[in-house]
């Protein structure tokens, strides 16, 4: 029904951001990096969300999002059984989209679990539903990942992208690393060389 609104921040609170636009304050449900967004832009900054109106018979709530890519991953954590909305939005608090992308590519449940609230039958359910989206994602931003079936590789980028190198740089480095070297810590320890 919106695709998004922009309007002057009045309010930032935990999980949610009032926008006025035209007269009308919109109470807009938000992840915790949305609200890490707002506080930079602060009160009567500008901001533009794109937003997800979920309707219920009890329920009319307007959930937003500073970038359009972390709204597509919540419409899909959404549609996985068990995952309602106010999950969906304390899964993409619990890290930065790119960390949270790679460790659904990779199937790492544990770090999944660390999100509060999650259990691992439902991260296990997450990884099952969208890990190949998420891989197929990281692919088209570093190349070579979705290719690959090697899994010392993707976890190698998964721990690179955790200690906030970007994707397509974490994917760029293993794989120049994957020629001469094996193992994941030494994966990491040549990328790093290669980074530095």
């Amino acid at each position: 029904m919106y695709s998004y609104i922009k309007g002057r921040l009045v309010e930032a609170r935990e999980g949610a951001v009032v926008l006025e636009n035209n007269g009308i304050g919109y109470e807009i449900g938000v992840s915790g990096n949305t609200l890490s967004d707002a506080a930079a832009v602060g009160t009567d900054g500008e901001m533009k969300l794109y937003t997800y109106l979920y309707v219920r018979e009890d329920t009319f709530a307007l959930y937003g999002f500073s970038r359009y890519e972390e709204k597509t991953l919540f419409m899909r954590l959404i549609d996985i059984s068990g995952v309602g909305p106010k999950l969906a939005m304390q899964v993409l608090g619990g890290y930065d989209l790119g960390t949270l992308t790679a460790a659904i590519a990779t199937g790492d449940v544990k770090t999944l679990t660390k999100i509060k609230g999650l259990g691992k039958k439902t991260a296990e359910l997450i990884v099952l539903n969208l890990r190949e989206q998420a891989a197929s994602e990281l692919g088209n931003e570093g190349g070579a990942f979705a290719q690959t079936a090697d899994k010392d590789i993707s976890d190698a980028v998964f721990a690179l992208v955790s200690l906030g190198v970007s994707n397509t740089e974490a994917v760029r480095a293993v794989q120049a690393a994957s020629k001469s070297v094996r193992g994941v810590e030494n994966l990491v320890s040549a990328a790093l060389r290669t980074l530095a």
